[in-house]
């Protein structure tokens, strides 16, 4: 059997949910035709909302709305919602809109925020479960470099009313909303470890702008997803500049260390506002990294959805899908004007084999040491999170239903310019 058309009772043995959550999914059945009546998701609605929770009505540059909109809709119309998915929608988005309100008054207040210069920033790209993140965390072990932290992503700015202990507040929040992620689907914690304090990825930072894959990893919103598709990117890496700019003025920063799959698709805009960016890229076998990212994303779906459209995660991250994000990076790279000097490459398999010996020799091209102290902490960090510390994340490229011999073809050019090995035979 496979799991390319998941119906409820499938993922119901394979990502059970508890108890509690398939009564309050029942009670929003009965309560409503549609989960949207009960929990609004309407452009006026969220953003009369999120002014009354700030006492602020300056919302920035109204690039926003449109995607907003084109979001809300497809919410309401092709999501398939359960009531906890409605909730959990309500809450991200009026997050974002209360978010965006205490960044235009804050860089209202104090205009140097817009001053602050992100000099040289580094970028970790690669597919989806390709080491991004262990990179990520890694490299973040370098006082000299930083991270933004899934909190302060959460809660980049305080707002009018914040009170005193607002830091500690919004590292309690942030904890809170990730432990009840891995409630609401105890499997997750298996696939992707996430905590206030745990570095973050950019596309949290241009979910402000409305124009963010975190949206069609969170929610089944195939329309927004077709206009993400062809959307201009510039107010989304502008948004990501902002936010830099107001946590390093909140505290002052040396370099920034920046996280991402979804900038492979954007690398034009991205060097557009940050044309001095170094970029670490990821290389692993293709074939291998499917089914990982389907089982992750389907999970995410499933806290919110009642049902899981599997094909319409197959469409972007297996087979052709995750082709065209991989090509997308390597045209850019190989076309007229692209700094090819800005990028270093890095195989999953020696990440795996030899972390530290992997990660020194990029060093010389982000013009730092790696020094001794360096190197300890490092050395601590991996000690401290051993793979597979919250039980192994079980998945098959089988279970995707393609066929691997035409999958190698499709990904060989790729792997043979990169001596990418292949983990699937």
């Amino acid at each position: 059997m496979t799991n390319d058309r998941a119906t409820p009772s499938d993922l119901s043995v394979s990502l059970p949910r508890p108890d509690w959550l398939l009564r309050l999914n029942s009670v929003g059945r009965d309560l409503a035709t549609h989960p949207g009546h009960l929990v609004p998701l309407g452009v006026e609605s969220l953003l009369d909302a999120a002014s009354a929770a700030t006492g602020l009505d300056d919302f920035g540059t109204d690039d926003f709305l449109e995607p907003l909109g084109v979001l809300s809709q497809s919410l309401n119309d092709e999501s398939d919602s359960s009531l906890m998915g409605n909730l959990l929608a309500r809450g991200d988005l009026l997050n974002l809109l209360e978010n965006r309100l205490c960044m235009v008054a804050a860089r209202k207040a104090e205009p140097a925020i817009g001053q602050e210069a992100i000099p040289a920033p580094i970028f970790i790209v690669g597919l989806p479960r390709s080491g991004t993140s262990i990179l990520h965390e890694l490299l973040a072990q370098d006082t000299r470099l930083r991270a933004p932290l899934s909190w302060e992503a959460h809660s980049p700015c305080p707002g009018p009313n914040a009170p005193a202990n607002w830091e500690a507040e919004s590292v309690r929040r942030a904890e809170n909303t990730f432990t009840f992620w891995n409630e609401l689907v105890p499997a997750y914690a298996t696939m992707h470890e996430m905590g206030a304090q745990i570095p973050c990825e950019c596309i949290w930072l241009t979910a402000h702008a409305f124009r963010s894959e975190e949206f069609l990893g969170r929610n089944r919103v195939p329309s927004y997803g077709a206009w993400l598709a062809s959307a201009d990117l510039a107010p989304a890496y502008t948004m990501h500049r902002e936010i830099l700019q107001l946590l390093q003025w909140r505290t002052p920063t040396d370099r920034w260390l920046l996280k991402a799959p979804s900038h492979m698709m954007a690398l034009p805009w991205l060097f557009a506002q940050y044309p001095d960016a170094r970029i670490l890229q990821t290389h692993r076998d293709p074939v291998q990294i499917m089914g990982s990212s389907v089982n992750l994303l389907r999970a995410l779906c499933w806290m919110r959805s009642e049902s899981v459209d599997a094909e319409l995660i197959k469409a972007s991250f297996a087979g052709e899908g995750l082709a065209a994000r991989l090509f997308a990076a390597l045209d850019f790279r190989d076309g007229p004007g692209a700094p090819n000097q800005a990028f270093q490459d890095i195989r999953f398999a020696d990440l795996m084999e030899d972390p530290l010996a992997a990660i020194a020799a990029i060093y010389p091209g982000l013009d730092l040491p790696f020094t001794a102290e360096v190197e300890s902490a490092m050395r601590d960090y991996l000690a401290a999170k051993p793979r597979n510390k919250f039980g192994k994340h079980d998945y098959a490229f089988e279970d995707l239903g393609l066929e691997l011999g035409a999958e190698r073809e499709r990904f060989e050019p790729y792997q043979a310019r990169f001596g990418v090995p292949s983990e699937i035979q």
